[in-house]
């Protein structure tokens, strides 16, 4: 027994070292398979700069500017809305955006396009034909700030409409025609104006009551009576001097002596037609002579466009961003929107003076229309052309310019000047009730 549970001992043993071994190389070949996965260090997430959120209302860094139909170059409407606009960039630190419409279905496109991009201060609509198109785009983009010149839009808090008196500059010049033209004893004078909308006839109705005015002093200056016949012409147009041309042919035909442009770029007909008048009867100076509008349009014939009304758009749209600057980021006022009339207390109209040539002329030169050496022989020319009408004529004219500031109660063939103002907004009705008033047929 001894010898055989030695022999087992032996075998037990050997049997005891080859299972170690093969657990051994078992446990070998699982280690691969048993070691665990590296695991990635958690890191502290590196701070990142936090990008704008989409809704960031971008910097209001422009003011910008649409055009009506009419556009920039008409030495006129158009071309003050840019003074206004440059002035207002180059004060407040903006830069200009201006875009051009070449036909009324460019007006809303442009607006949108401005007001989409969202960095505009303040939108200009220019003109009363874009009024629909302002009031449109403002209700869809009730953040931005717009303002319409010549036009109302009504009950829009982002919208300012800035209206003019013209029916008081209007005045003004309608009493310097009747002047001159009793001065020439001449007995007709005219007034050729674009589309017929009611904004144009604040411009019938004042240069009407202005003539009967001017006959008035003329009689109190002289003792002569004077009648002056009174045409008008609507051609329809604002953008067609070939249309002006032709209406202040006829006009000059019938025995007109100073026919007023109430047109935009249709008066440049009106112009033209004027001093090709003067040069057929041997003048380098009128009569005839042509009234400016809107800007001083004095130096475009030299000697024969004896002044300017001018409605100061400049001023308007430079009131305008001033008051959308001072609402949006000076936040010292309260309120944007609502009706801005400027008149001449305020400004915003007045007839032309040579000390006002200085700046149109330099818009001439930068629209192509004046050559830089001409600018003195022009200045040369305007003072000889006011120099030959007497000095009374222009202190006249000029002191009911200063009245017309506070006192509205002028009256003259029993209208007072404050009946045509009370007849404000006009229609079709009530201009031909002034028309009748005053002897206009």
């Amino acid at each position: 027994m001894h010898c055989c549970s030695k022999g087992i001992s032996k075998t037990f043993a050997l049997v005891i070292i080859v299972l170690l071994i093969v657990i051994g190389a078992s446990i070998w070949l699982l280690i691969p398979q048993l070691t665990p996965t590296p695991t990635t260090t958690p890191t502290t997430p590196k701070p990142t700069t936090p990008t704008t959120p989409a809704t960031t209302p971008p910097k209001l860094t422009k003011i910008c500017i649409v055009y009506d139909v009419g556009g920039r170059g008409d030495l006129s409407f158009n071309d003050m809305a840019y003074l206004g606009g440059d002035r207002a960039a180059k004060e407040f630190g903006l830069v200009l955006t201006e875009l051009q419409s070449r036909s009324e279905a460019d007006y809303l496109p442009n607006l949108r396009t401005l007001a989409r991009a969202g960095d505009c201060l303040l939108i200009v609509g220019v003109g009363f034909l874009l009024t629909n198109a302002v009031s449109q785009v403002s209700s869809e983009y009730p953040n931005q700030l717009f303002a319409i010149i010549d036009g109302v839009v009504e009950n829009r808090s982002n919208v300012l409409s800035v209206l003019f008196k013209e029916h008081e500059g209007s005045a003004v010049v309608g009493a310097l025609a009747a002047m001159l033209a009793a001065h020439y004893n001449r007995t007709t004078v005219g007034v050729v104006l674009g589309m017929e909308i009611p904004v144009l006839y604040k411009f019938e109705a004042g240069y009407y009551w202005g003539i009967r005015y001017g006959e008035q002093i003329y009689k109190q200056k002289t003792g002569k009576d004077v009648n002056v016949k009174i045409l008008y012409t609507y051609t329809g147009s604002f953008n067609d001097p070939g249309k002006g041309k032709t209406a202040t042919d006829a006009m000059l035909g019938e025995g007109a002596v100073v026919v007023y442009n109430v047109a935009g770029a249709t008066g440049l007909g009106i112009f033209e037609a004027v001093a090709e008048a003067g040069s057929r009867a041997g003048r380098t100076t009128g009569p005839p002579f042509a009234i400016g509008v809107d800007a001083d349009q004095d130096y475009i014939k030299p000697g024969f466009i004896i002044a300017s009304m001018m409605k100061r758009v400049d001023v308007g749209v430079y009131t305008a961003a001033k008051k959308a600057l001072n609402y949006l980021v000076h936040k010292n006022v309260t309120k944007y929107g609502g009706i801005l009339e400027l008149g001449i207390a305020e400004g915003g109209i007045a007839m032309s003076r040579v000390e006002d040539l200085e700046t149109f002329l330099t818009l001439g030169i930068q629209a192509g229309t004046v050559k830089a050496e001409d600018k003195d022989k022009i200045l040369n020319a305007v003072n000889s052309m006011r120099n030959s009408v007497p000095s009374w004529i222009w202190e006249e004219a000029y002191k009911l310019q200063e009245t017309l500031k506070t006192n509205k109660s002028l009256a003259t063939r029993g209208v007072k000047f404050s009946d045509i103002e009370s007849k404000i907004p006009f229609t079709a009705e009530s201009i031909a009730e002034v028309r009748k008033a005053l002897g206009v047929t």
